[in-house]
């Protein structure tokens, strides 16, 4: 049976968005991000005869509960056409446990990931491959050009994170 205090804290985490003021870091000071619904996926383990394993589901929460950070369930990797080498370094930072340098780095690259794919989406994409001199090319229809306004505001994402 999964522990009292493992059980009630996944209960807290799954029964509240997050939503975090991150201040200080490389874009700028008390810039708010928005990480509400993100939360770290858990499988249920079976047995052999098909009935879920609590001991193994209990062992996954505990492994769960000692990862330093909240929310990483894989990568929309847009951004790696234009600093590919830097979403590896990422992951490589990751895989041997540099937590604190993945962490800055990774908040130099959310401004950008977001540009690249929510906020200005493939016009954006299109217009950074462009600046890192790649082809990116000419949107096709339904999709516009981003606006001059639009690409200020798409430089000054990479710029205010050191990519530009």
């Amino acid at each position: 049976m999964l522990g009292r205090a493992v059980w009630s804290s996944v209960r807290q985490g799954l029964g509240r968005g997050l939503s975090r003021n991150v201040g200080g870091w490389a874009s700028g000071e008390g810039r708010k991000v928005d990480i509400a619904g993100i939360y770290p996926p858990v499988t249920t383990p079976f047995t052999a005869t098909a009935e879920v394993d609590y001991g193994k589901l209990d062992e996954n929460l505990h492994k769960l509960g000692t990862l330093p950070f909240r929310g990483a369930v894989g990568g929309v990797c847009a951004l790696a056409n234009v600093l590919g080498a830097q979403v590896c370094q990422l992951e490589r930072l990751c895989l041997t446990g540099q937590w604190e340098d993945a962490q800055k780095l990774q908040h130099r690259l959310i401004e950008p990931n977001t540009a690249v794919t929510r906020r200005f989406g493939i016009p954006g994409l299109k217009k950074t491959m462009d600046w890192f001199g790649y082809y990116g090319g000419p949107c096709r229809a339904p999709l516009q050009e981003l606006s001059p306004m639009d690409e200020e505001a798409l430089r000054m994402d990479f710029t205010s994170n050191g990519w530009l």
